[in-house]
């Protein structure tokens, strides 16, 4: 464990001497995955697969604030639909203009969520994203959690439903395919489902790690995975949205796996060394509880002089 404490010591270190370099790569990093994943499932515009466009985009993002970023992506994806179909471009664009609204009126600080939650769900891995909002957020990150899951919903319908699109050709389609866009995103009884499991997660999860108990941050993991595969299923039962169960539940188990990483980093004590403190001013007791944090001490380095004597 004493290992392990000082590898996160030094990883601390590394990251609080390098700042002013590593942010800068870690928003290239992001933004060159953003753009690939939406050329990936869109790439309508042949300019915009370029891998020169994505490189200069993705360094120009590196020295931006990364709520750029998500205004960068939506504006690729509604160009990459615009050369598939206007009609889909309005949408999106009126779509993503909503959700701007209320990501940067609720949650605007949330940034990464937005933008990690499409991919993870790509890795079938969104639980974790989930779980690190309930943990490390407020139920308020409810709102970027749910822009993320129509943003990724929105390019997998327009991606599996391009064909159909496309074949409604001509002057007089173009009320049928904006109708076509609307009605299937609206009766997406998947996407529904999925942003209320996730809502109620992140409240759960949060609420629980508030708790004044041991290993709260663990009990609302566990708690908070179990809640969200049981209202998946129940909503697959219910509404017959075809989730894939096995999928989801190896998604389940690595997310909370990662979820243990997370907490390993960011809230790590010793429940053995707890303590209880009582103490009162002039109009209140006060009665504290109080954990230690797991840390190590540096191991200082002693220089043994050895003198050779003739």
């Amino acid at each position: 464990m004493s290992e392990l404490l000082e590898m996160r010591e030094n990883l601390r270190n590394f990251y609080s001497r390098y700042e002013v370099y590593l942010i800068p790569l870690f928003k290239f990093i992001l933004a060159v995955t953003a753009l690939v994943f939406i050329n990936g499932s869109l790439g309508y515009n042949s300019r915009l697969n370029s891998p020169i466009i994505v490189l200069v985009i993705a360094l120009m993002c590196s020295f931006l604030p990364v709520n750029f970023i998500v205004v960068i992506s939506a504006i690729v994806v509604v160009l990459h639909l615009y050369s598939l179909a206007l009609e889909c471009a309005i949408v999106a664009g009126v779509l993503f203009l909503l959700l701007f609204l209320m990501y940067f009126r609720f949650s605007p600080k949330d940034t990464l969520v937005v933008l990690l939650l499409p991919l993870a769900f790509v890795l079938k891995l969104p639980y974790v994203i989930v779980l690190g909002v309930g943990l490390l957020g407020t139920p308020v990150s409810i709102v970027s959690v749910s822009c993320g899951v129509i943003a990724y919903y929105l390019i997998y319908y327009i991606q599996t439903n391009a064909a159909v699109i496309t074949s409604l050709d001509g002057g007089d389609n173009a009320v049928a395919k904006l109708h076509y866009v609307v009605e299937g995103m609206l009766n997406n009884k998947e996407m529904f489902v999925t942003m209320a499991a996730f809502a109620v997660t992140v409240i759960l999860v949060y609420l629980i790690r508030r708790l004044s108990v041991d290993h709260a941050w663990t009990i609302s993991m566990i708690v908070g995975i179990v809640t969200c595969v049981v209202l998946l299923l129940l909503g697959d039962l219910m509404f017959e949205v075809n989730i894939s169960i096995a999928a989801m539940l190896i998604g389940a188990v690595v997310s909370l796996l990662l979820a243990k990483v997370m907490e390993f980093f960011a809230f790590n004590v010793d429940y053995t060394r707890t303590e209880y403190v009582q103490f009162e001013d002039d109009e209140y007791y006060y009665y504290v509880k109080a954990i230690p944090k797991n840390s190590v001490k540096k191991a200082k380095k002693t220089v043994k002089k050895i003198t050779s004597v003739l």
